[in-house]
């Protein structure tokens, strides 16, 4: 598997990006991983990095974006943080990830059984994990087709909750980021959002939640 350069990253769609990632996952799940020299991409990349990808996901040990999408280094910007919510921090990477170093696709990542989402289902209050699981509270008001049991002993209330979590992270990247919305509209970059199954390994991407405007 040839280390990503610059030219590489450049002949690289919106699209295509995509299509990497679901065919990563394939390999992942069908445990056919790429045979890959990592040292000698740590070696190839030590003067610049040019990934296609950034993609936001939760800190869960399980659900690592470069094995999950079977990549390398120098393939992705893989930001981590529990619930796979957002910041300014966060927003202000991923405008670096695109705008300045030419990732083609940004991905918002959940995963099944999310201990953060868990939290924020239960109103959990412990010190700076409080204003962390604030962030995922939007999600658990807007569901509003489970009635009873609405915690984290509810395992349907659970992943309704997160799958929202996850649009509503796409929908806010748009809304907080011009710089990234202008891309996303002109096409230069794409933006999904999708949920992570521990169980299986699959990844399933939100067609909804889907934007490649213009891809080539």
């Amino acid at each position: 598997m040839k280390t990503l350069t610059k030219e590489l990253q450049e002949a690289i769609s919106p699209s295509t990006a995509l299509e990497l990632l679901k065919d990563g996952n394939k390999r992942f799940v069908s445990n056919l991983k790429i045979n890959r020299n990592l040292l000698q991409q740590a070696n190839e990349t030590s003067d610049g990095q040019h990934p296609f990808a950034v993609i936001l996901s939760c800190i869960d040990s399980r659900t690592s974006a470069e094995l999950i999408f079977d990549q390398g280094l120098g393939d992705v910007f893989s930001i981590r943080i529990a619930g796979n919510i957002l910041n300014e921090d966060i927003l202000g990477s991923m405008e670096f990830g695109c705008k300045v170093a030419g990732s083609k696709i940004i991905v918002v990542l959940g995963h099944t059984k999310c201990g953060a989402v868990k939290g924020a289902c239960d109103h959990v209050e412990m010190g700076n994990l409080t204003a962390l699981l604030t962030k995922i509270r939007p999600a658990v008001d807007d569901e509003d087709t489970v009635k009873a049991d609405r915690n984290s002993g509810n395992p349907i209330f659970v992943e309704k909750v997160s799958t929202i979590n996850v649009k509503r992270t796409v929908k806010a990247i748009m809304e907080r980021s011009p710089i990234l919305k202008e891309m996303i509209e002109s096409g230069q970059i794409g933006i999904v959002g999708g949920t992570h199954d521990i169980s299986t390994g699959e990844v399933e991407f939100y067609e909804d939640t889907l934007i490649l405007n213009n891809s080539i």
